[in-house]
């Protein structure tokens, strides 16, 4: 697989076919897409920040697969919601600087935080919950679904907390959801949104003991997600949040077990930081 400079320029030089798109792992819940017209990143950790901050429980399994200062030509960053492996600040100051016309999606939670480097005004879009926009410049037609990271939290300035995002982009239906658990209205509200082609959820399981130990907040566990996936009918199932941190991860084995039991032909997709997984439908 292409690391550094080696990565981006595989970025920039993969071509995008009709009914397809490119999408590269980055760690944990970060991922580029590449379609016809544009390339954004979603949730990009290119750092060992949340180490540097809370301590030796946080400390990376690997290096990050590409140096943000090296992120050039992206045109927008998208953000789940304001935790440092999420909207890490150097990695999107970083690749500000790489990429200056770059535009950010983000929750209401996130304007203070990211103002801080600069992103205000119209660098920054905040969607209101399930209403489809186009993101200027490009095709990409986008959704920002509400999460639970456990709650469903919701500010009357702020709106809702925690965003997953569906992306319906030259012919392709991508679900990214951010950080989630299934909560009251998740699923109807999945069922009444176009059916993703390719989805990633977090699958890195939830316990009290990493909860009150290292302060982890979990996400779903291993047969919450393949019983999802089956009932969605998603194509293609891409596992995350189960890489960056070995102390907040749970096996990947208990993954597959789980996809055996409760949904044996679905197709499904371990992404490795810096691996291309090139979708056509």
């Amino acid at each position: 697989m292409p690391f550094g400079t080696d990565l981006i320029k595989q970025i920039h030089n993969t071509p995008i076919i009709p009914n397809s798109l490119a999408i590269w792992g980055l760690g944990q819940m970060g991922i580029a897409i590449k379609g016809p017209d544009a390339t954004l990143v979603i949730d990009p950790c290119l750092t060992d920040i949340v180490r540097e901050l809370f301590g030796e429980n946080w400390v990376r399994a690997y290096p990050e697969p590409i140096q943000s200062e090296l992120m050039s030509g992206i045109n927008y960053y998208l953000v789940s919601h304001e935790h440092l492996d999420h909207l890490e600040p150097r990695t999107a100051a970083s690749m500000l600087q790489a990429s200056p016309d770059m535009r950010f999606v983000a929750p209401g939670w996130c304007a203070e935080e990211l103002a801080k480097i600069q992103v205000t005004g119209d660098r920054l879009l905040i969607p209101q919950a399930l209403e489809q926009i186009t993101l200027p410049g490009t095709s990409i037609r986008l959704t920002a679904i509400p999460s639970a990271h456990y709650a469903k939290e919701y500010d009357e300035q702020k709106g809702y907390r925690w965003f997953g995002y569906l992306i319906e982009w030259n012919g392709v239906v991508f679900y990214h959801a951010g950080d989630t658990i299934i909560h009251p209205g998740y699923v109807e509200t999945l069922k009444q949104l176009p059916t993703a082609d390719v989805a990633m959820v977090p699958v890195n399981g939830r316990d009290w003991y990493r909860e009150t130990v290292t302060g982890a907040v979990g996400n779903l566990l291993p047969d919450e997600a393949a019983r999802l996936a089956q009932e969605m009918g998603w194509s293609v199932l891409i596992p995350g949040h189960n890489d960056m941190y070995p102390k907040n991860a749970i096996p990947m084995g208990s993954i597959v077990e789980a996809l055996e039991k409760f949904a044996p032909r679905q197709p499904y997709k371990f992404l490795q930081p810096g691996e291309l997984y090139y979708f056509v439908k």
